[in-house]
């Protein structure tokens, strides 16, 4: 007898085969109806005898595409319209509950034919099919179909058409399909915008050979790309991009390839060859000391990172002598090209050609473009193998599963490394890094990013929540859309959205204890908080105690020169004479020490960064950052490469209003002739310092649940010590793994933070 049933799947069900997978397992079964995409994900109508129904239902997630992620598959009985063949349908608009993929690198069946010389895609760029490619950052909305992306305006030639009409070809329906006669095209420009003649990748090739530097149009935007292993061209590139010592992003072909500079593990190998190709942090090997000294100077790592798109590919293949086949994809290649973000002087990537042309004139020598457009500008994604430093490309928008569902909130970050996070049910969409909103470009970017996020979820926020400050281009943000969309706005704390996020992450609605460790972030008393000790559950916080106060000599001038926060503490030691002593050459020593002397222009601050700026200054590893927490970064290395030692004795003390005291273990660093002794010293102290003070406080309170976030859980040692020790203190741990601990993570918990103030039934 036959029956029929109406079927609907939601999750990552579209851009990823998955209409074509229907039809080929309703073909298999012997069934009739129909498949579509809408708003919500896919829908499906299918007649049949039940044990094939059964079967059919059985199967549809079981075998899903690999890039697939089925959430929700709802059946009911449905009236028998007597159909005599299955068919894939139109998509139809409604209420947009479903999402896109995020960008995915090639696969291996469109690697084959990309260096097949007998196939018709050999060598072109463009090569994609249902289960890789750009998806993010080429859709404008949903429901994901072809007129919705930046292919729209590239009609399909004839034999592209044939593929994309028949279901048992890897490209049926596949949205962003082309050919070279019908696809997008490369073009190669010099430095003053006119065309070089020849094969463009192969004149690429040439340039880099040659010791230029060459701007790259990729999924998400333009990377600037030189020999890494040139000396000249590195230094040439640092200097016209105005990167200091910021360290650069480099490409190798394959594991192969890398495993010559970094050490590699299964798990980093896994990362490496992911279909999201972050950029993944790798302790270098001691050879990687003959590299150009300007990739990574003085730090302990290396960010690699594998091709993610065939463009890249191709520049591998031009290098290798275009050879034929995939087996020269295995072997190592002695290229290693720098691929660093094109945004000159900190401004958003860019990704236009003649904003390119415009943006890049004096630091590219040379443009390698094409004409699909990139509709949303997304970075690379910077990873370690223990969680993320930078969540993009390849990752977003997956959205992370909240602990319960509610209505939707849109959450707006800080001002340093912003990420923008709606939400929609229990899943919550958390952005692309959109990075320090410190210029006028990178503000609007941000509010680009805002409007993009609500329209292709299709969402209205009924509450939006921003940092305290008042001053951040975030918060006021926030406060113009509040008005704009006539609903109401909420200040979240800097610390408790940092806890909250990892609360959102992992599920926990209960009391934790949260450890909050950053650079800054305005408290509630008007302060500078940094080191915090916070009872989290939901809307409510409570501060249970910080570390010791350090006075801010100059405000925040203090963050981009660490010796001010060395002569901040030899001051609070009683040692302020030595101020002159170390740092007399500094051209503001004298007005420093009278600051400090007068406790003029010194707020005070709890900040846990500013402590390992104090101490890298003292240990005489780095007196001034050119980039966010680079004399952190550079005692991290120290310590890494040191190896373990015991704390310090007596390093640390706890006073009756449970402010953690460091100062013992400063005065020791003080006097300390070694600098990588000192640097394992510090990091050994500091983490059995805050493991007896979280784990005094937990039995104080009760909470055996302790969360850590902030930037300073970027320190692998730190984490690594705090993570053992509170192990072994019987307590449970969390740190943040889908977002970074940093000021990326903030906008997730913000909207945390609103789901439970608002609407209490949520937490």
């Amino acid at each position: 007898m036959v029956e029929a049933l109406r079927v609907h799947v939601a999750g990552l069900v579209q851009g990823v085969g998955f209409r074509p997978h229907v039809w080929r397992l309703a073909h298999t079964l012997g069934l009739v109806g129909w498949v579509r995409n809408d708003g919500a994900g896919v829908a499906i109508h299918v007649e049949g005898e039940r044990a094939s129904l059964t079967e059919f239902c059985r199967r549809l997630a079981e075998e899903a595409p690999p890039s697939a992620i089925v959430d929700s598959l709802a059946s009911e009985r449905a009236q028998v319209l007597g159909l005599g063949d299955f068919l894939i349908l139109d998509s139809t608009q409604g209420r947009v509950s479903t999402r896109i993929g995020p960008d995915s690198a090639p696969c291996q069946a469109c690697l084959a034919e990309l260096f097949d010389r007998r196939d018709r895609r050999y060598r072109y760029p463009f090569i994609t099919c249902t289960h890789c490619g750009p998806r993010y950052t080429v859709t404008r909305a949903l429901p994901y179909d072809r007129p919705q992306t930046s292919l729209a305006s590239f009609p399909l030639c004839r034999e592209c058409e044939r593929e994309y009409r028949d279901p048992y070809d890897r490209r049926f329906h596949a949205e962003t399909t082309c050919c070279p006669a019908c696809g997008p095209t490369l073009t190669l420009l010099d430095a003053h915008g006119a065309p070089i003649v020849g094969d463009p990748l192969e004149e690429v090739w040439r340039l880099l050979q040659a010791g230029r530097i060459v701007a790259i149009k990729g999924i998400g935007g333009f990377h600037l790309c030189c020999d890494a292993l040139q000396s000249q061209a590195v230094a040439m590139l640092r200097a016209r991009k105005q990167r200091e010592e910021k360290p650069f992003a480099l490409m190798a072909l394959n594991t192969a390839s890398a495993a010559h500079w970094v050490e590699l593990d299964a798990h980093a190998i896994a990362l490496l060859e992911s279909p999201e190709r972050p950029i993944v942090l790798l302790p270098k090997r001691k050879i990687a000391e003959q590299m150009p000294v300007g990739i990574a100077p003085g730090l302990a790592e290396l960010g690699i990172m594998l091709p993610s798109s065939p463009l890249s590919y191709l520049l591998f293949h031009a290098a290798a002598g275009k050879p034929d086949g995939l087996a020269w994809l295995e072997k190592p290649l002695a290229r290693l090209f720098v691929m660093t973000s094109a945004n000159p002087h900190g401004e958003p990537l860019v990704i236009d050609n003649d904003e390119a042309l415009k943006r890049l004139q004096g630091i590219a020598d040379a443009y390698l473009v094409h004409d699909r457009e990139i509709l949303v500008r997304c970075d690379d994604s910077v990873r370690r193998t223990t969680g993320f430093v930078r969540r993009a490309r390849g990752y977003v928008p997956q959205p992370i599963r909240l602990p319960r569902p509610g209505p939707p909130v849109l959450a707006l970050g800080g001002f340093f490394k912003n990420t923008i996070c709606m939400t929609r049910g229990d899943e919550a969409f958390v952005s692309q890094h959109v990075g320090d909103l410190d210029n006028p470009r990178a503000c609007v970017f941000f509010e680009e990013t805002v409007a993009h996020l609500m329209a292709i979820l299709a969402v209205k926020p009924e509450i939006i929540a921003h940092d305290l400050h008042p001053d951040f281009h975030a918060t006021r943000y926030a406060l113009e859309l509040g008005v704009q969309h006539g609903v109401p706005t909420l200040a979240v704390q800097h610390h408790h959205a940092h806890i909250a996020a990892v609360c959102a992450e992992w599920g926990l609605v209960g009391p934790v204890l949260g450890l909050a460790l950053d650079g800054v972030g305005l408290g509630a008393d008007g302060r500078a908080w940094g080191g915090e000790l916070l009872r989290v559950e939901g809307a409510f916080y409570e501060r249970l105690g910080y570390l010791r106060e350090l006075p801010l000599p100059g405000g925040d001038a203090a963050a981009k020169e660490p010796w001010r926060m060395a002569a901040a503490v030899l001051a609070c030691l009683d040692r302020a004479h030595e101020i002159f002593e170390r740092f007399g050459e500094e051209p503001a020593a004298t007005t420093v020490a009278t600051m400090l002397a007068k406790r003029f222009n010194c707020p005070p601050t709890s900040s846990a960064g500013r402590l390992f700026d104090a101490a890298a200054a003292l240990l005489g590893v780095r007196r001034r950052n050119t980039f966010e927490g680079q004399a952190a970064m550079a005692l991290e290395g120290l310590a890494a490469r040191q190896g373990r030692v015991p704390a310090l004795p007596d390093g640390w003390r706890i006073d009756a209003e449970n402010r953690l005291d460091l100062l013992p273990l400063m005065d020791f660093l003080c006097d300390c002739e070694d600098a990588a002794a000192g640097a394992a010293l510090f990091h050994a102290t500091f983490a059995a310092a805050l493991v007896d003070w979280v784990a005094q406080t937990a039995q104080r309170v009760g909470i055996t649940h302790i969360v850590a976030a902030g930037g300073c859980l970027l320190n692998q040692v730190l984490r690594t010590l705090l993570g053992e020790g509170l192990h072994a203190r019987g307590l449970a741990f969390f740190l943040p793994e889908k977002l970074p601990p940093n000021d990326g993570g903030l906008s997730l918990g913000q909207a945390w933070v609103a789901l439970s103030a608002r609407f209490p039934e949520t937490s």
